[in-house]
């Protein structure tokens, strides 16, 4: 099946909280502060991989959470940082804030990332405290707090050339010959009813060429299977008008 919206919620990891700890040796009564800081949450990032072609994955998974970073622990040990989230999607995802409705990445490269919800700061252990006038601070910072969200989604396809015209004019016969796509073909309406891509190969060098689903007069207005499709062709250079010369369309 092919998915192009999905709604996810994310939360990065919370950061560890420092430490307070005393050092206790061997002819030292009253040892110093030894507490050491506390790990980093994990980050929550987004990350486009060109070998995904859909966001099917996401209608199963809802929530993504980073880990949390350890406590500090005591002779000025740091807390190991939370690992990061690394959250792939196909090349073309835009992800959307859902509340305030803000674009916040648009991943149209392969291996472009973005952080999505920054991990919190580790708290400083009670080592970090001392100072002339206070030699022994009891107390240690808590980690940060983590970031969490809940975001949209949206993919749109990216094609060199994008196919387009009424249903069943030859559309996805054309992308079947000119590419090794091997698309549904039929003798009715709508036998495309989701995105198809293949890849034209000239010599030393090629393109990618989209065929959608056909288009309808009331389109507009929800008839057939309305407009959603046509945000696959917003970012192709170049359409391609397919139109039936026998005049049945």
């Amino acid at each position: 099946m092919f998915v192009d919206r999905a709604k996810i919620h994310i939360k990065s990891g919370k950061g560890g909280n420092g430490a307070v700890s005393f050092r206790r040796e061997p002819f030292v009564p009253e040892g110093g502060p030894d507490g050491g800081d506390g790990g980093k949450g994990g980050d929550i990032i987004f990350m486009a991989d060109e070998n995904l072609r859909t966001l099917m994955d996401f209608r199963y998974r809802r929530k993504y959470e980073a880990e949390n970073g350890q406590d500090g622990m005591k002779k000025k040990k740091y807390g190991k940082n939370g690992q990061d989230l690394v959250i792939k999607v196909p090349v073309g995802t835009m992800v959307i804030d859902e509340e305030s409705g803000a674009l916040m990445k648009d991943l149209t490269k392969n291996g472009q990332s973005f952080v999505a919800a920054k991990g919190g700061r580790g708290g400083k252990g009670n080592v970090k405290y001392t100072t002339s006038t206070r030699q022994a601070p009891n107390f240690a910072e808590a980690g940060g707090q983590p970031k969490e969200r809940t975001v949209i989604l949206e993919m749109k396809l990216i094609a060199d050339v994008g196919l387009v015209g009424f249903p069943n004019v030859g559309k996805s016969t054309i992308l079947s010959v000119a590419t090794k796509a091997r698309p549904k073909i039929a003798n009715y309406h709508f036998t495309t009813i989701e995105p198809n891509l293949g890849v034209v190969e000239m010599f030393d060098t090629g393109f990618v060429m989209a065929d959608i689903a056909g288009i309808i007069e009331g389109a507009h207005e929800g008839a057939g299977l309305g407009h959603k499709f046509l945000k696959h062709i917003e970012r192709t250079r170049v359409l391609i008008h397919v139109v039936d010369v026998s005049g049945s369309e």
